[in-house]
């Protein structure tokens, strides 16, 4: 999993009067969880903007004060009107212990559903993995090549080494869904096979007939 470096500066006073002062010269109030005790810290609001506003999910490698913390964003809260960040909260990790996030779903690969005329539609964006911190993955590639129409993929069914997948085994990943066009062509498909049917059947009764005057002669 990538990388991100961030620096800041432990922080002491807590009540609401430092908070706003802190807010104030463009600094974020943070915390760190998961360790001993909670770390309480502030860093330059512009320094969040790649880790925030993007897809990816970050190990973030926080310095503080000459100490450094390897964590992951865990939760944002945002201005209600403003949508200014407000407050940020990270999980601290460990190298020798499994971590939890939330990663990224990709596809690769031309369905075969969506040959068919279906839609390719992804049912879950993320996928909640456990693993060692040097396991977690960037993202997950999902191949749907093989996914045909009115059919779909779950959580069972994919494997990725070194992890463990905590979402639901029934859950729906990725599915193709048919189409307006997709039912066109089925239909299209049925009358073809009626009317080779019919064509089938006059043929026969024609036939039948010519025999039947052929022996009366």
């Amino acid at each position: 999993m990538k990388t991100f470096e961030l620096k800041g500066s432990i922080r002491e006073d807590l009540g609401k009067k430092a908070t706003k002062k802190v807010r104030n010269q463009g600094m974020i109030p943070c915390v760190i969880y998961g360790g001993e005790k909670p770390v309480h810290f502030t860093a330059p609001i512009n320094d969040f903007r790649n880790l925030i506003y993007t897809p990816y999910v970050y190990i973030v490698n926080l310095e503080l004060d000459g100490t450094v913390y390897m964590a992951l964003l865990k939760d944002l809260q945002f201005h209600p009107t403003s949508d200014a960040i407000l407050h940020i909260d990270f999980l601290q990790i460990f190298k020798d212990k499994p971590a939890t996030v939330a990663v990224p779903v990709i596809t690769t690969g031309f369905s075969e559903g969506v040959k068919a005329g279906g839609k390719l539609k992804i049912e879950m964006r993320r996928l909640k993995v456990k693993a060692l911190p040097k396991d977690l993955p960037d993202e997950l590639t999902i191949d749907v090549t093989d996914i045909s129409l009115g059919q779909s993929l779950k959580t069972r069914e994919l494997k990725y080494d070194n992890l463990e997948l905590l979402d639901p085994a029934g859950a729906v990943v990725v599915s193709v869904k048919l189409t307006r066009v997709a039912k066109g062509m089925a239909i299209d498909e049925d009358v073809e096979e009626v009317e080779e049917g019919e064509e089938g059947e006059e043929g026969d009764e024609e036939g039948s007939g010519e025999e039947k005057s052929e022996g009366a002669e």
